[in-house]
C-alpha cells in the first residue's frame, strides 16, 4: 500500500495565517542539481488572528541556513514543513536552501525541460522551491534576482536591473506564491506590443526554443485580441509594462497564468498551418485568452483557499467561452461546449469521483482540477447571467472587481455582489456550488382550450457523501413552435425553484411543439418523451441552433439504443433527417459537421446505464459502426458533390469560415472512405498542404483499418516535430479496432519516440486508449492491465499526471461482472504498489470506494 500519509483537509477548518507578508525578496543561483535559493521575507503579525506557531511549508528542500532579524536559528524541520520561535512583532525571515531542478520529474516547483529551467507552482509547488506559507490567501509583492549563464532569465512583473549572468524582476501587485514563475534558458522571442485603452505601451513576447519562431504569430494575434476584448467587454486593462509567454515541452497542464509570465505547454501556443489543425488553432486561441483573462479573475482577485478554486477557474472558463463565441460562431461554440460537458463532467458527476463545484474536503488538491470545477463552474456562471440579465451581470462584475481587487475571495463574496446589485436572494442558487451530481429534469405537457402547460420535476441522483439533494434554481429557456414550423412563442426564460413546478402559456390556437432548454440553459439531463417525428420536426424547424442540433442527437441516440438493446436497424427517420441537413447548403457548415458527428460511445454507455441496462462496449461499437455505414450509404450519391463543395481553395486561414468548411469536409471524407475504399482519402493525404486536411485523410484511413502506409509516410515526414508526433501516436490508438487497441498502444510504448517523462506523449498513447471505448473496455481486460502497468511506472516520476489518468477507470462499475472484476483487480494492484503517491492513492481509493 501507499506509504504516503493521507490527511484530509476540510473547508470548515479554514483559519487565516497568523502573519501578513509585506514583501518577498528571492535570489536564485541556478544549477541543474544544486540550485541555491535565498529568501528574505518581512512578516508582520496579523492582529485579527490569535497567536499561533510560526509554520512554513517546505518539501524536498535542503536547508543551508536560516535567520531571523539577522541572527542565525535552528528551526524544526519535517519532510513537509518548518517551524520556529519568532518575535512577537514584525521580523525579517532569511533562509537559503538547495534544490535539484534536473531530477524533479514531478514537474512541480522548479524543474528542467530540455535544458530549460521553468516552474509550476499551482497548486502547491512553491513549497518545493523555498520555505514559505504556501497558501493562496497569503499575498505579497515579489522582487526576484535570477543568476545563471542562460541568455534569457525571466520572472514575474516588470524588468529591473540586468547584466551579464543576472536579471532582476519586480512584481508590484501582491500575489500568492502559486503565481510565482521563473524561466531561464536559451530561448528566442517573437516580440510585439500593445497599447492599452489608457495609452500605456505594453511589451509582448512569446519565448520559444530555437526553431519554433515561425509558430508564434497566431498565438500573438490571439493574445492581442484577448487584451482588446477584455477591455471592451469587461473593462479590464492590463496592469504591467510587459507580458511574457513561454512555451515549455514538459508540462502537466495546458498553461499557467503566473502574473506577467504565463508558462504554456508547447501544444497550447505553437501553431502553423503545416503542423496544426483547425481544432489546434481554436484551442490555442481559447487557452491564451483563458490565461490572459486570469490576470483579473484569478490574479488581481484570487481565491481565499483551494476550496474556492471554481471562483477563478469557472469564471475564467466562462469568459474564454464568451471570447470564442464572439470571435467565431456562438452556436457552434455552445454545442461544442455541451458535447465536452456531457462527455467529461456528466461522466464525473455520475461516478465515484463526483464532487460539488466547491468541494467540502480533499486529500490532494491536484486531484480537484476537474471538469466539475472548470466546466460546470462555468455553467453556473452562465446560469447566473441568464437569471439576472446582461446589464446586472456586468454591474455586479464591476462591483466585484472594485471591491475585491487585491483580495483572496470566496464564493460568498462573489454571490454577495450579485445580491446587492439585483436585490435577489441567491441562497437557493448557491446549492449549485455545494451539491454534486447532474439534476434530471422530467417534463410533461398538457394542452386544453388554448392553454398549454409544461410541468417540470427535478431530481438529482445520490452522489458520494450526498445521498439527499434539495431542489436547485434551474433557468429553463423555452420556445414554442406551431404545426407549420413557425415560432408561436419566442424564447422565454422560466425560473424553476421547486422540486415540481408548472408553467402555462395562453391563447394558443393548437398544441405547440416545445423547444425546451434552449441554448442548453442549465447543465441538466432533460427527460422528455417525444416521437421521432417530433424530433425530426425540431431538427427541420427549430430556430434555436442548440435545440436543432439536440433534436438530431436525440434521434440518433434513440436509434442506437434500440440497435444495442434489440438489434433494430438504424431508424429511417433519423437517416432521412440527417441527410436533409447534410445536403442543406443554407446551413452553417460547422453546424452541419456537428450534426454528422457521431455520439461518443462512452456517452451511449452512460445513457444505457441510466436506463437500467448493462452497457456492452462491443455492442455499442457495432451499433455505432452500423449507423455510420448506413448514413454513408444514404448519402452515397451526394458525397462526391458535398466533398467538392466543401473543399476550401486558396491559402489556409484558421478563421471560423474556413474551419467550418474543413470540419464538414472531414466528416464527408470519413463517410466517403467507407464507400470508395479510401481512394479520395489517399489522394487528399498526398496533396494536402495543411495539417487539418492531412490528418483528416489519415484518420479516415485509420478508421477503416487501411492506413498503415500513410501512417508510416506521416511518421517519416514529421518525426522531427514533437507536437505532430503526439498526433501520430494518438491517432493510431484512438482509431484502432477494439480487439487491436491495447496491442497498438503497447507496441507504441516500445517506439523510440515514446517517453514517460513527457506528459503530452504519455497522454497521446494512453489518453487515446482510454477514449477508445470498446478497446479500453475490451472483454479480455488487456486495456485495463496495460494502463495499470504504465500508471504504476509513471507514478514514481509524475504523480499528478498519473492521478489524472486514473480517471479512465472511473466508470468501470457500470459494466458487466467480468469487466468489473478485471478492472477492480487492476485498480487494487495499483493501490498495492509500494510507495504510491498521495495523488494516485486518493484517486484510486475514491474510484474503488465509489
Amino acid at each position: 500500500m501507499s506509504q504516503t500519509s493521507a490527511e484530509t483537509i476540510y473547508l470548515k477548518d479554514y483559519a487565516p495565517f497568523g502573519w501578513t507578508v509585506e514583501e518577498v525578496h528571492l535570489t536564485f543561483a541556478l544549477h541543474p542539481t544544486k540550485t541555491r535559493v535565498k529568501s528574505r521575507i518581512r512578516f508582520v503579525p496579523n492582529p485579527a488572528v490569535q497567536p499561533q506557531e510560526f509554520f512554513l511549508h517546505g518539501e524536498n528542500l535542503t536547508l543551508i541556513s536560516a535567520a531571523i532579524n539577522g541572527a542565525a536559528i535552528s528551526p524544526k524541520i519535517t519532510t513537509k514543513s518548518l517551524t520556529a520561535d519568532v518575535p512577537a512583532g514584525p521580523f525579517v525571515w532569511e533562509s537559503e536552501v538547495e534544490i535539484s531542478p534536473e531530477t524533479n520529474t514531478a514537474l512541480e516547483g522548479l524543474y528542467m525541460s530540455n535544458g530549460m529551467y521553468c516552474t509550476q507552482c499551482e497548486a502547491e509547488g512553491f513549497r518545493k522551491i523555498t520555505y514559505y506559507p504556501d497558501r493562496p490567501d497569503v499575498m505579497s509583492t515579489f522582487t526576484v534576482r535570477v543568476e545563471g549563464p542562460e541568455p534569457v532569465l525571466l520572472s514575474n512583473g516588470n524588468k529591473g536591473d540586468a547584466g551579464t549572468g543576472f536579471a532582476e524582476w519586480h512584481d508590484p501587485w501582491p500575489k500568492p506564491a502559486y503565481l510565482f514563475a521563473l524561466v531561464a534558458g536559451n530561448l528566442v522571442n517573437h516580440p510585439d506590443s500593445f497599447k492599452t485603452r489608457s495609452g500605456r505601451d505594453v511589451e509582448l513576447n512569446i519565448w520559444v526554443r530555437k526553431g519554433d519562431e515561425e509558430k508564434c504569430a497566431f498565438g500573438m494575434k490571439a493574445l492581442k485580441a484577448s487584451m482588446t476584448w477584455d477591455e471592451e467587454v469587461y473593462g479590464r486593462e492590463y496592469d504591467l509594462d510587459i507580458f511574457n509567454i513561454v512555451a515549455v515541452d514538459d508540462f502537466n497542464m495546458g498553461a499557467m497564468e503566473n502574473k506577467g509570465l504565463n508558462i504554456f505547454n508547447s501544444s497550447c501556443v505553437l501553431a502553423s498551418p503545416e503542423t496544426s489543425t483547425d481544432d489546434n488553432f481554436e484551442r490555442i486561441e481559447a487557452i491564451i485568452a483563458h490565461e490572459y483573462f486570469h490576470n483579473w479573475t484569478g490574479n488581481r482577485i484570487t481565491c481565499r483557499d483551494w476550496f474556492q478554486l471554481c471562483l477563478k477557474e469557472g469564471l475564467t472558463v466562462y469568459r474564454d467561452s464568451q471570447f470564442t463565441s464572439d470571435l467565431r460562431s456562438a452556436s457552434v461554440k455552445r454545442i461544442s461546449d455541451v458535447i465536452d460537458l456531457r462527455g467529461r463532467q456528466f461522466r464525473e458527476d455520475g461516478g465515484p469521483l463526483a464532487h460539488p463545484v466547491r468541494p467540502e474536503s480533499f486529500v490532494e488538491i491536484n486531484n480537484f482540477y476537474t471538469a466539475t470545477v472548470y466546466e460546470k463552474g462555468a455553467e453556473v456562471i452562465g446560469m447566473l447571467k441568464r437569471l439576472v440579465g446582461d446589464e446586472d451581470y456586468y454591474k455586479a462584475l464591476d462591483l466585484y472587481f472594485t471591491r475585491h481587487d487585491g483580495d483572496a475571495a470566496t464564493i460568498e463574496d462573489w454571490l454577495k455582489v450579485f445580491e446587492e446589485v439585483t436585490g435577489r436572494n441567491l441562497k437557493r442558487f448557491k446549492r449549485w456550488y455545494s451539491s454534486a451530481g447532474t439534476p434530471r429534469l422530467t417534463v410533461t405537457e398538457k394542452f386544453k382550450d388554448g392553454r398549454y402547460t409544461l410541468t417540470f420535476k427535478q431530481e438529482t441522483p445520490p452522489t458520494p457523501g450526498q445521498p439527499q439533494k434539495k431542489p436547485r434554481v434551474i433557468p429553463i429557456a423555452v420556445g414554442l413552435l406551431g404545426p407549420n414550423g413557425d415560432e408561436v412563442q419566442p424564447t422565454t426564460l422560466l425560473e424553476m425553484t421547486k422540486r415540481q413546478q408548472s408553467f402555462s402559456f395562453e391563447g394558443l390556437a393548437s398544441k405547440p411543439v416545445p423547444s425546451i432548454l434552449r441554448d442548453f440553459s442549465a447543465p441538466v439531463v432533460l427527460e422528455h418523451e417525444r416521437s421521432n417525428a417530433e424530433r425530426a420536426f425540431l431538427l427541420a424547424h427549430d430556430t434555436d441552433p442548440f435545440n436543432k442540433w439536440e433534436a438530431g442527437q436525440a434521434l440518433r441516440r434513440a436509434s442506437l439504443i434500440a440497435s444495442v438493446t434489440t438489434g433494430a436497424a438504424p431508424d429511417t427517420a433519423f437517416l432521412d433527417a440527417v441527410v436533409r441537413v447534410a445536403r442543406d447548403d443554407s446551413l452553417d457548415p460547422a453546424f452541419r459537421a456537428l450534426v454528422l458527428q457521431p455520439i461518443g460511445q462512452d456517452d451511449l454507455a452512460a445513457t444505457l446505464h441510466a436506463q437500467g441496462h448493462t452497457p456492452d462496449p462491443q455492442a455499442i461499437y457495432d451499433a455505432s459502426e452500423t449507423m455510420a455505414q448506413s448514413l454513408a450509404q444514404e448519402l452515397a450519391d451526394s458525397l462526391p458533390r458535398l466533398y467538392a463543395d466543401t473543399t476550401v481553395d486558396g491559402p489556409f486561414v484558421p478563421d471560423a469560415t474556413g474551419a467550418g468548411k474543413r470540419a464538414l469536409n472531414g466528416r464527408i471524407l470519413y463517410m466517403l472512405t467507407r464507400m470508395d475504399g479510401g481512394a479520395q482519402a489517399r489522394a487528399q493525404f498526398k496533396t494536402a498542404d495543411n495539417m487539418t486536411l492531412k490528418l483528416a485523410a489519415l484518420n479516415a484511413l485509420l478508421g477503416q483499418d487501411t492506413g498503415a502506409d500513410e501512417a508510416e509516410s506521416f511518421f517519416q515526414l514529421w518525426k522531427g516535430d514533437r507536437l505532430v508526433m503526439d498526433k501520430w501516436f494518438a491517432a493510431q490508438v484512438a482509431l484502432a479496432k477494439p480487439e487491436k487497441a491495447a496491442d497498438v498502444a503497447e507496441a507504441l510504448t516500445a517506439h523510440p519516440l515514446f517517453t514517460l517523462k513527457n506528459p503530452n506523449r504519455f497522454r497521446a498513447v494512453f489518453g487515446a486508449l482510454s477514449m477508445n471505448h470498446a478497446g479500453f473496455h475490451h472483454s479480455s481486460g488487456r486495456g485495463y492491465a496495460l494502463l495499470a502497468d504504465w500508471l504504476i511506472k509513471l507514478d514514481a516520476l509524475n504523480p499528478q499526471t498519473t492521478a489524472r489518468m486514473c480517471t479512465a477507470f472511473q466508470t468501470f462499475a457500470r459494466y458487466d461482472d467480468t469487466r468489473r472484476s478485471l478492472a477492480k483487480a487492476q485498480l487494487t494492484r495499483i493501490l498495492s504498489t509500494n510507495g504510491l503517491s498521495r495523488d494516485t492513492t486518493e484517486m484510486v481509493t475514491r474510484i474503488l470506494e465509489g
